[in-house]
């Protein structure tokens, strides 16, 4: 059965199902792979740049949905280094798109109201110059919030994470600064993006869209570590509701409840 937004069915169960989580432990640390973009547009036969901008969407209201629950931190895969592959017109506007989601989350009063520190992860210094400022003007503007946490992944790779992380604790240890013996689990995860001294914690739950069934190299720190809930569900990343979201929170709650 299909329900729409306006749909008293669909109304009904998510009021249920909001209640139902709202009864269950709070979840920490949301993750989500944004997956099907592309593939929403061209079986709409929409432009890519169209879908991406209907996904951008999307994530704002996620973010809404995660502080209805008062989880405290929530991750989202943007761009990946293998997206460094797609064509420059494609990448143009994705930047385009990612360095004005910057600029409104700096003028937001949600943001601000809100004490929602906002930070990108990943090896930044690969972007446009331009988007470069941009995230450095908001995460400077919303440094001293503590509510929640936005963590945007770009230019990220989870290995390439541990390779930076590994290299920067040797040239540390090669100093002097600390002993080899010294490097724990806590000493890898402060060597992690965004190495800002507020280290991204343990994931509870992954969600992936678009029909995957894999993590494709995110977080892997993190996750794995922590032995995260996984849920993957087929609707597109524009179309992703928030019965969709309070099902995947469900999931890691009953995940949680029987450890």
């Amino acid at each position: 059965m299909s329900f729409g937004f306006t749909n008293p069915a669909y109304s009904f169960y998510e009021r249920l199902l909001k209640r139902e989580v709202l009864a269950g432990d709070v979840v920490g640390h949301v993750a989500i792979i944004q997956d099907g973009n592309r593939r929403y547009a061209r079986q709409r036969g929409l432009s890519k740049i169209l879908g991406h901008s209907l996904g951008a969407n999307t994530s704002e209201m996620v973010a809404d949905w995660c502080l209805e629950l008062g989880i405290k931190h929530l991750t989202l895969y943007a761009f990946s280094t293998e997206n460094f592959a797609r064509d420059e017109m494609e990448k143009r506007y994705l930047f385009e798109l990612i360095k004005n989601k910057f600029i409104e989350l700096n003028n937001s009063e949600k943001i601000h109201g809100n004490r929602i520190r906002v930070r990108a992860i990943g090896r930044i210094e690969m972007l446009p110059a331009d988007l470069q400022e941009e995230i450095g003007r908001t995460e400077a503007a919303t440094r001293d919030y503590e509510r929640m946490y936005l963590n945007v992944a770009l230019a990220y790779g989870g290995q390439r994470e541990l390779v930076d992380a590994a290299q920067a604790l040797a040239r540390q240890v090669k100093a002097g600064k600390i002993r080899a013996q010294d490097v724990n689990e806590d000493l890898i995860a402060m060597h992690l993006y965004p190495q800002d001294g507020m280290p991204v914690p343990k994931v509870d739950l992954i969600i992936r869209t678009g029909g995957e069934t894999r993590t494709s190299n995110f977080l892997p720190w993190q996750a794995n570590g922590n032995e995260c809930a996984a849920y993957f569900c087929s609707p597109y990343w524009p179309d992703f509701r928030n019965i969709d979201f309070l099902r995947a929170i469900r999931v890691a709650q009953t995940r949680a409840s029987s450890q």
